[in-house]
C-alpha cells in the first residue's frame, strides 16, 4: 500500500516513497537488474572474504565494519526486486543475523566494534526490509536501539565518519517515527544533527575551491555526496524554507570548482578540482544517487530528478564493466587508459582505476549494489494529495494506492535512448488523483497527450506538469521530451557534450586484457585500439545541430559499447601534441586549437558505453573541409 508523507515536526517532505517492491523494473531496466545479478552483485559473497560467512556480522570473527551492512543495502533491494530465490535466501540469511543480535539494552552488530556509522547502514537494510516484508520485528529492534543511541550518544557522540554522515541515521529515525509518532524520536533527531558536520554551512559559505591536499572528512568525495542531503533532512524538522535555496546554492558551488564535463563533481579520493583526468568514486556515485533521491522526496523539486538520472544513465552505468562482473574505483572524465600505473589522483593507489574485484580499496566492492535498484524504487513516489508523482523515467510497472483505489501504471519507453514516455492506467473503477510528470530541465518543446488527447505540457515552477482527472482502465499518457545535441561550455574553451539526460563522449576502441591470478570474475587493464585525442570541429558546416543521430533499439545489454542504442557521428580533428601525461590524458590545449589537418568523422556514444572515453574536448580552429577519415 502507499504511504502519504508523513508529518515532522515542522517540515513535510513533498513526496513519500513507496514500498519496497511497489516499483518493479521493466524492458531495459529489468534486464540491466538481471545483469547486475548475475555478475559481481549475486556472487560477492562467495569471491570476497569481507561479505563472506565468516562476517561478524554473521556471527564470525571476520571483518566487522561497514562492508557487511553495505552489501546488504544493494543485495537486499536487488534480490526483492528482481524475485531471485537465490538471492532472496543470502538476503534472508543476513538480516535474521542481524535481528538475532540485539543485546537487553538496544545495542546490536559485532561486540568488538561498537562505531555508530556502520550501524546507521544496518538500520538503512532493515528499514528496507520491513518495506518490502512487513517484518514486524523491525519496528521494535530499531526503537530498541534509538533508544540506546539517545542513552548514550551525549557522552560518547558520533565521530568520523559518523559524524560526516549523520543525516543519514536522522533519516532511519524519522522513518520509525512515521509510524510510532513517538516524540522521544525527534529528540533523538535533534541531537544527532547537532552532532553532525554543519554541511550546509561548509558547503555553502567555506567550500574549498582547489585541489585537497590532506585527508579532511569535507573534502571526502562520498562524505561530500551523503552530506548534500543536510540541509533537506535538516528541513524536515525545523522547516526553515532557506534549506532549499542552500542546497541549489551548494550544487552550485561544487560545479564551479569541481564541476567535471560529465555533470559530477570530482573526488579522487578528495575534492580535485575541474581538470577531466581526475576522478570520482564509485561510492561517491551511488550515494549521490541515494542522495538526489531523498532530496527530490523531501523538496518535491524536478531539478533532483535531472540530477539523478544523470548519475544513474551515465556515472553508474560507466563504474563497471558492461555485465558487471568487475567495477572501478575511481572513473575518469577523460578515460583513455586503465592500467596499474601512477596517476594524479588527490589520494588513490596505482589500480583505481582497473576494472577489478577490489581495485584500491574495498568500500566500493561492497557498497556499489545499491545504485540501479534503489533509483528503480525512487522513479515514481506518492504525493501528499493521494496521487502519483515520476521523479524519474525508465521502464517500469508501479502499483500503488492512489485517490483511495489501487492502481496499477505501466510505464513504456527506451528513455534515455529514446524520448517517448507512455503510461497505461489500469484500476477497477474511474477513479480521481492527480499524476504528477516531470518535465526534464534541458528540454524545452515537450509535449503531452491524455487519453488520445493534447494536453499542455508546460511544467510549473517546481519542474513538473500535472495531470489530475478521472481516470478509467486503459488511459494512457504520452509524454514526449525531444532530444538533441546540446554543447556545454567547459574551461580554456573546451566543450562537453549532452543529449537529453545522456553525456556524451567519443568511445575510443578498447583492447581489455586480463590480469592473470586476478581474484574475483577477473581484473583487467584497457587500453586503446586508436588514437583518442581529437578536438571537435564545431565551425564546420551546421555546428552540432548538423550531426547525424542514429538511434538503435536497446539490446539486452543496454549499456555495451559494441551494440550502443545511440550513435552520434560528429566532425573531429587529431590533436597530434596533446598527449598522455603519464598514464592519463594530458592538460587540454586551449581552445581554439590551431590545426591544419582534415576533419574526419568520430564517434560519439553514451557516457555509459564507453570505458574508454574523451568526454571533454578542445575546439578546433579550422574551416577546410571534411576528409574521408574514420
Amino acid at each position: 500500500m502507499t504511504t502519504s508523507p508523513a508529518p515532522t515536526p515542522a517540515g513535510k517532505a513533498a513526496f513519500a516513497e513507496l514500498p519496497l517492491g511497489a516499483v518493479r523494473p521493466a524492458g531495459w531496466l529489468l534486464d540491466q537488474l538481471r545483469i547486475q545479478a548475475a555478475g559481481l552483485s549475486g556472487k560477492l559473497d562467495e569471491l570476497w572474504e569481507d561479505v563472506g560467512p565468516n562476517s561478524a556480522w554473521l556471527g564470525g570473527d571476520g571483518e566487522n565494519w561497514e562492508r557487511g551492512p553495505y552489501y546488504l543495502d544493494g543485495l537486499l533491494p536487488l534480490a526483492h526486486l528482481t524475485g531471485d530465490p537465490v538471492l532472496l535466501a543470502k538476503t534472508d540469511h543476513w538480516v535474521e543475523a542481524i535481528l538475532a543480535r540485539q543485546r537487553a539494552d538496544g545495542f546490536f552488530g559485532p561486540e568488538d566494534n561498537d562505531d555508530w556509522w556502520p550501524r546507521t547502514v544496518a538500520v538503512k537494510v532493515l528499514t528496507q526490509h520491513a518495506d518490502a516484508t512487513g517484518d514486524p520485528r523491525v519496528e521494535p529492534f530499531l526503537t530498541a536501539w534509538f533508544r540506546y543511541q539517545l542513552t548514550h550518544l551525549p557522552k560518547r557522540p558520533l565521530h568520523t565518519w559518523g559524524r560526516a554522515r549523520g543525516a543519514d541515521a536522522v533519516l532511519g529515525v524519522l522513518w520509525l517515527h512515521a509510524r510510532t509518532g513517538e516524540s522521544w524520536l525527534t529528540e533523538l533527531a535533534e541531537l544527532l544533527l547537532e552532532q553532525t558536520d554543519d554541511w550546509e554551512d561548509y558547503l555553502t559559505e567555506r567550500l574549498i575551491t582547489g585541489r585537497a591536499r590532506t585527508f579532511d572528512h569535507l573534502t571526502h568525495g562520498p562524505n561530500v555526496a551523503m552530506g548534500l542531503k543536510s540541509p533537506a533532512v535538516r528541513y524536515l524538522l525545523d522547516g526553515v524554507e532557506a534549506r532549499r535555496a542552500a542546497t541549489v546554492r551548494a550544487l552550485e558551488n561544487l560545479d564551479r570548482h569541481h564541476g567535471l564535463a560529465h555533470g559530477l563533481f570530482s573526488g579522487d579520493e578528495w575534492l580535485a578540482g575541474r581538470d577531466p583526468h581526475h576522478g570520482v568514486e564509485t561510492c561517491q556515485v551511488v550515494e549521490y544517487m541515494f542522495t538526489m533521491e531523498q532530496i527530490a522526496r523531501i523538496f518535491g523539486d524536478g531539478r533532483y530528478g535531472d540530477l539523478l538520472e544523470l548519475a544513474a544513465f551515465n556515472h553508474l552505468p560507466a563504474s563497471c564493466d558492461a555485465r558487471m562482473t568487475a567495477h572501478q574505483y575511481h572513473q575518469q572524465a577523460n578515460q583513455v587508459l586503465v592500467s596499474v600505473a601512477p596517476r594524479d589522483w588527490s589520494f588513490s593507489g596505482d589500480d583505481a582505476n582497473l576494472f577489478g574485484l577490489e581495485p584500491h580499496f574495498g568500500c566500493c566492492t561492497a557498497n556499489y549494489h545499491q545504485g540501479w535498484p534503489k533509483f528503480v524504487r525512487s522513479l515514481w513516489m506518492a504525493t501528499a494529495d493521494s496521487g502519483l508523482a515520476a521523479v524519474a523515467y525508465a521502464p517500469a510497472e508501479v502499483s500503488a494506492t492512489a485517490g483511495g483505489a489501487d492502481v496499477t501504471l505501466r510505464v513504456v519507453t527506451e528513455y534515455p535512448f529514446g524520448d517517448t514516455v507512455t503510461v497505461t492506467v489500469d484500476l477497477a473503477e474511474p477513479t480521481t488523483f492527480p499524476l504528477l510528470l516531470r518535465v526534464p530541465g534541458w528540454c524545452t518543446a515537450a509535449s503531452l497527450t491524455v487519453a488520445g488527447r493534447a494536453a499542455d505540457a508546460t511544467p510549473d515552477a517546481s519542474g513538473y506538469v500535472r495531470v489530475e482527472r478521472t481516470w478509467a482502465a486503459g488511459d494512457t499518457v504520452e509524454l514526449t521530451l525531444p532530444m538533441a545535441v546540446r554543447p556545454v561550455a567547459r574551461d580554456r574553451g573546451a566543450l562537453a557534450l549532452r543529449f537529453g539526460p545522456l553525456v556524451l563522449a567519443h568511445a575510443v576502441e578498447e583492447i581489455w586484457s586480463p590480469i592473470a591470478g586476478a581474484p574475483g570474475l577477473g581484473d583487467y587493464e584497457v587500453r586503446p585500439r586508436k588514437s583518442w585525442n581529437w578536438a571537435l570541429a564545431t565551425s564546420l558546416g551546421q555546428g552540432v545541430d548538423g550531426w547525424d543521430v542514429r538511434r538503435h533499439p536497446v539490446g539486452p545489454v543496454p549499456f555495451d559499447g559494441t551494440r550502443p542504442p545511440l550513435v552520434v557521428t560528429a566532425p573531429g580533428i587529431r590533436v597530434p601534441e596533446w598527449t598522455y601525461q603519464g598514464a592519463s590524458s594530458g592538460p587540454l590545449p586551449d581552445s581554439p586549437v590551431p590545426t591544419g589537418f582534415p576533419a574526419e568523422d568520430i564517434r560519439l556514444l553514451p557516457y555509459g558505453s564507453a570505458r574508454l572515453r574523451v568526454t571533454e574536448f578542445p575546439q578546433a580552429a579550422t574551416t577546410r573541409p571534411q576528409g574521408d577519415g574514420g
